[in-house]
């Protein structure tokens, strides 16, 4: 059996853009390294040991925890400080803001840190290492039939929009459903889904929301899905012809990624998370002001109304992601840091 020689652990029984990040590292980085994922809401196929055998792990050999939650730094440092487990803490971050003053004290207790952007590597007030994430290419990647996909998932026909993530203010659904409402009539081939739950705290925008859209007299056209299973949703995204990512806030992002290896064009805010990173403006998308519904109503009719090219921009989206966004370079770039975190005298 391999040793194990990184831990990354996934304290949160809901999915969450941090388990998906482990879901999608740890199969790849099991080939380099030997890493398990421990905590609740994990694939069974997933490497993993439970937490409680933690403690009983050989204090002989030199292990990385690999933390990317508050929940998890904590954790870390009772494991090592307090129960004297042989770990080095390693934490992520994400967050483009600042950090609270628990978080820095966290922080900066950590061995080694990550950055997933240069802003998020800005807030952190010690040396991070930038890395990005990227997206497995086989796994999302173009679909020759829509037509047979979209029936198969049970999605609509027409021109096909998708707006994946949780339903609330953060994400800016509400300014993609005010400017579908200005621009859907123009283009009355048009449909849009959007997938993702509503917790019951924004229960009451997403009701506001569809009854704005039924106003409109658009609720045929515009879909609240729900959330939808992991893998329904990597179908999804290849069924579409475009994808919008018009958040407000968000730490890095992984949608418009996934979207564009699918070989589908993305509009997305401008300076919110990476966003402005992954789109080369007008070659792969769009980036627009955010919180702009102006804005995203220009860039939605004018790629709606050039069929040809919204194609050929799917094309140059998905070319884009292979070369700069695998996630096999993203897994190899962690694994560098742990080996020098396990080196490090």
């Amino acid at each position: 059996m391999q040793e194990i020689e990184v831990i990354a652990p996934n304290l949160k029984h809901s999915l969450s853009g941090v388990t998906t990040t482990v879901v999608r590292l740890l199969p790849i980085q099991q080939k380099m390294i030997g890493i398990r994922a421990t905590g609740p809401g994990l694939p069974s196929d997933i490497p993993h040991i439970r937490l409680w055998k933690l403690p009983f792990l050989s204090r002989k050999i030199r292990r990385v925890w690999h933390a990317r939650r508050n929940t998890e730094m904590l954790m870390g440092l009772v494991l090592k400080s307090i129960l004297r487990c042989n770990f080095r803490l390693l934490f992520t971050s994400a967050a483009q803001r600042d950090h609270s003053r628990f978080t820095k004290w966290l922080i900066s207790r950590m061995d080694g840190l990550i950055a997933t952007t240069p802003q998020a590597a800005s807030f952190l007030k010690y040396p991070a290492t930038v890395i990005m994430h990227g997206v497995n290419t086989e796994l999302f990647h173009p679909t020759s039939d829509k037509q047979l996909l979209r029936a198969s998932v049970g999605l609509p026909n027409g021109t096909l929009i998708g707006c994946f993530g949780r339903i609330r203010p953060q994400k800016g659904v509400d300014l993609l459903v005010d400017a579908a409402i200005e621009v859907l009539p123009r283009h009355p081939d048009a449909q849009i889904v959007f997938t993702g739950r509503a917790t019951k705290e924004f229960e009451g925008f997403q009701k506001e929301l569809e009854e704005k859209v039924a106003a409109a007299g658009l609720s045929d056209r515009l879909h609240f899905l729900g959330e939808r299973p992991w893998e329904e949703i990597v179908e999804m995204y290849r069924a579409l012809d475009l994808f919008v990512a018009p958040a407000r806030h968000e730490g890095f992002g992984l949608t418009p990624l996934e979207a564009m290896a699918s070989g589908v064009p993305v509009i997305a805010s401008d300076g919110v998370g990476a966003f402005s990173a992954q789109i080369k403006n007008g070659v792969t998308g769009r980036l627009v002001e955010k919180d702009n519904v102006r804005a995203l109503a220009d860039a939605l009719h004018d790629m709606l109304s050039d069929p040809e090219k919204l194609s050929e921009t799917g094309n140059a989206a998905r070319a884009h992601v292979e070369q700069y966004f695998r996630i096999e370079d993203e897994a190899q770039a962690i694994v560098r840091v742990y080996r020098a975190l396990l080196d490090a005298p």
